[in-house]
């Protein structure tokens, strides 16, 4: 990992990490074709830069798409950009887009960021980016964190200018709702802090003329009823990734139905610590996003 006060320094493990070469592998390249040439700390612990890792991640896409590792080490640095460009122009594949937004985190590189989230929503649409790019990234930073291969600030960094962009779409469709939309309500249950699925959901509400009350995160279960009494006729809205913890997920779908029985409100709980759950006449559980939007937008 990158060492306190010092930037862009890089384990063999953090490299192995990020780029699914393994270190071994790593070493054997290192010393047949001397494809990176690591540094030492006063301590003499070996590292790599940054551009050690940029490089890497150019040299594993070219490898993913084909490329004998004999060809790619005979590049020379541009010549190697130049071939990873060419290359994704051709296969037109998301793994470029995933090296470059692992890029965009490790820089704190906001521009690039915004020009990732541009080329594929003006091909794609911003609805296939996040369910493409968004969500799936996000799934890889979960495993990066938990190998302390990038530290929280890259994670809120990069979380925050997802946050922006669907932010700044939902703003977008605001003023065309009509007055008589039915209701969303969007929460996480307590303890569950992230959002970026529900920020999405928030934004599919408003393109598909659901007015949406977003709560957010970490929502006390005893401030549903409140909610529930403004908005009689509501369906609630939730996407969980941590809590409730899968082993109590139904007694969580229990609870919903017990307080809500009886009620108009209608509960959908999405997520994969659903799964195994039973639903109901007062609570819908699924399992994943493509579900969700099917029994909310159907």
């Amino acid at each position: 990992m990158k060492e306190r006060g010092v930037a862009q320094q890089f384990s063999i493990k953090d490299l192995e990490h990020f780029t699914g070469v393994k270190s071994h592998t790593i070493r054997v390249w290192e010393q047949r074709y001397n494809l990176l040439v690591p540094k030492r700390t006063a301590t003499n612990i070996r590292y790599y830069s940054g551009d050690d890792l940029k490089k890497l991640l150019n040299v594993a896409y070219l490898m993913y798409h084909g490329m004998k590792i004999s060809k790619i080490a005979d590049l020379g640095d541009q010549a190697l950009i130049d071939k990873v460009n060419e290359v994704q122009i051709e296969e037109g594949g998301l793994s470029a887009v995933f090296s470059r937004l692992k890029l965009s985190m490790l820089n704190y590189d906001e521009p690039l960021f915004n020009e990732i989230v541009r080329e594929h929503s003006d091909e794609y649409g911003l609805e296939k980016t996040v369910l493409q790019v968004f969500l799936p990234f996000l799934s890889q930073i979960g495993v990066l964190w938990l190998t302390n291969s990038i530290c929280p600030a890259q994670e809120h960094f990069i979380s925050h200018l997802m946050r922006q962009v669907l932010n700044s779409a939902v703003d977008s469709l605001q003023d065309d709702l009509k007055s008589d939309a039915p209701i969303a309500v969007l929460y996480l249950p307590e303890r569950e802090i992230h959002d970026i699925s529900l920020l999405f959901i928030h934004f599919l509400c408003s393109k598909y003329q659901i007015r949406s009350v977003f709560l957010g995160a970490s929502v006390p279960f005893s401030d549903l009823m409140g909610v529930a009494e403004q908005f009689p006729n509501a369906r609630f809205v939730s996407y969980c990734t941590t809590y409730p913890a899968s082993s109590e997920a139904q007694s969580y779908v229990n609870q919903v139905t017990s307080e809500f029985e009886g009620l108009d409100n209608k509960f959908l709980l999405a997520g994969k610590v659903f799964e195994g759950c039973t639903s109901n006449d007062v609570v819908t559980t699924v399992t994943n996003g493509e579900d969700l939007m099917k029994v909310l937008f159907d």
